[in-house]
């Protein structure tokens, strides 16, 4: 297995995590992280998933003018004949 942390339960039934485990989530403050209770006792921690598909829309630059579906139909058509690399 990888590398291993030792982490302290606080009287409150807390933990926290340190510095590298954060950052081998990927994980930044704000973040949420999920934990899945495994049957053995043990459990699996993952950086949860941020935001929603609707704040990824406009997150990617514009790269020109607007294409219709014609145009698509057309680039893929060529694209599945060989006419475009």
């Amino acid at each position: 297995m990888g590398r291993q942390a030792t982490l302290k339960v606080t009287a409150k039934g807390q933990i926290t995590l340190k510095r590298d485990v954060l950052a081998h989530l990927g994980v930044h403050p704000g973040d949420k992280i999920t934990v899945d209770l495994c049957s053995q006792g043990g459990v699996v921690m993952k950086a949860a998933p941020s935001g929603t598909i609707e704040s990824f829309f406009g997150s990617l630059p514009d790269k020109g003018r607007p294409v219709s579906i014609e145009d698509m139909s057309k680039a893929i058509a060529d694209g599945w004949a060989g006419k475009i690399r």
